[in-house]
């Protein structure tokens, strides 16, 4: 049983990284879609934690695993330092792992 929530959560996830990230490409090229899935993921797995077993595997491991990207994240951080954009690289790179460190404290303190 719990297989089909994590499979219904990711069929979900998936899908709105897509929308999402297609819809901030409509106004940039620069890799802000990306960032903003995966904090908005870190504040899912945040709110999620406590939760029960099948809310986890529905929303933190189907969902937001799905909705979220490290590879994406990582592909974005080396195309940028290949294009000599080191200050983008290094940016993107702070910004994502501290908004999504408080994202996901935001997330665990409102569900407590």
């Amino acid at each position: 049983m719990n297989i089909l929530f994590v499979i219904l959560g990711a069929a979900i996830g998936a899908p709105a990284r897509f929308a999402v990230d297609q819809y901030i490409h409509r106004f940039t090229t620069r890799p802000y879609g990306i960032f903003l899935v995966n904090v908005l993921g870190s504040f899912f797995l945040g709110l999620t934690f406590q939760s029960s077993e099948h809310t986890k595997d529905l929303f933190a491991i189907g969902f937001a695993g799905a909705f979220t990207t490290w590879s994406t994240f990582m592909l974005d951080i080396y195309l940028a330092y290949e294009l000599k954009r080191y200050k983008e690289a290094l940016v993107n790179l702070i910004l994502s792992l501290g908004v999504g460190l408080i994202a996901a404290w935001i997330g665990i303190q409102i569900a407590s």
